[in-house]
């Protein structure tokens, strides 16, 4: 059934009579609701993704024992240009870097160009969904001036309904290394593995899995690595300002479990507060004030619960402008 609504909408929209049935989810043949489930699948998260929002809980809006200022512009012609300087208070020592970005999107092609103060020039360039819906392809090159270091990586991604896989080779003097990542969703559950093979050494040397389902409000996410690494999070979306997270890992070998609870609460539409808290009794504590359209203040701390009056906490601060 669903197969001949796509055709009808196609031959309507040829003949420019009714464009407008297009992604309503309306059934064309008799302008009735299509049933739920006529509507296209959603493409699964890439495997590096899986428990993201769970993961975003518990590192965005923190930079404890750092100073960092972020400037983002954009030219005319629709050069992006980010710049980013920070310093470390517990060592001092300071670094920056300098990106550039250009797009032409007709060609599907992203040119990023990337300088930081350990003197790495990388370059990567990216065409997307130009040779089949869906296909990316990318090359990432690395130089270092003073020792006169290089490296390149091949990437490969494609992902459609039901599906995301991904495949990476990393070039090396020695023999390249492979990297493989695919994810398979269906009605929420999500299912992926991840390898890394070592050709010089024709050594498996990466091998994880990973299980989760997702609903509208609430996802669930557990993975495997090498078949020692165990790992497990909860993510709730509990209303339109407030997200929890909780996280779970242990080690084989150990009897160390650790866990930590998150949460996010959005105060205003400028201002959000975020604070975990892990096993160890470390509280980290988070806030991120919009000033004004552009600018962007976070301020973070890291308490040591087990030692509060013996110092040794953190503080940061960021600043980030956008134009």
């Amino acid at each position: 059934m669903a197969e001949k609504e796509e055709v009808k909408v196609v031959q309507q929209d040829e003949t420019g009579n009714d464009k407008q049935a297009e992604n309503k989810g309306h059934c064309v043949s008799c302008h009735h609701h299509a049933p739920k489930g006529h509507g296209t699948m959603a493409v699964p998260p890439a495997y590096s993704d899986l428990g993201k929002s769970a993961k975003d809980i518990f590192n965005k809006g923190y930079g404890y024992g750092i100073l960092k200022l972020d400037v983002k512009t954009k030219s005319q012609s629709g050069v992006e240009f980010a710049t980013s300087g920070s310093n470390n208070t517990d060592t001092g020592k300071s670094g920056g870097h300098l990106e550039t970005k250009y797009k032409m999107s007709e060609l599907g092609l992203t040119f990023n160009q990337k300088w930081n103060t350990d003197n790495t020039l990388t370059t990567e360039i990216t065409m997307e969904d130009q040779l089949a819906k869906g296909l990316k392809l990318g090359l990432d090159t690395s130089f270092v001036p003073n020792t006169g270091k290089k490296s390149a990586k091949l990437k490969t991604g494609y992902k459609r309904d039901f599906i995301n896989v991904g495949c990476d080779l990393d070039f090396d003097m020695a023999g390249p290394t492979v990297h493989a990542a695919a994810v398979l969703g269906y009605e929420g559950w999500l299912a992926g593995y991840q390898l890394a093979f070592d050709t010089a050494k024709s050594q498996l040397t990466q091998n994880n899995f990973a299980l989760g389902y997702k609903a509208g409000d609430f996802q669930l996410h557990t993975n495997v690595n090498d078949g020692t690494e165990f790992a497990g999070s909860i993510y709730q979306k509990v209303n339109s300002n407030m997200e929890t997270a909780v996280h779970l890992a242990w080690t084989a070998g150990s009897n160390n479990t650790r866990f930590g609870i998150g949460a996010k609460y959005q105060l205003d539409k400028d201002a959000s507060l975020t604070t975990k808290v892990n096993n160890a009794c470390l509280v980290g504590v988070g806030y991120t004030q919009t000033l004004r359209p552009g600018v962007k203040l976070t301020l973070s701390a890291l308490i040591d619960g087990k030692n509060v009056n013996g110092g040794g906490h953190k503080v940061g601060m960021g600043f980030e402008l956008e134009a």
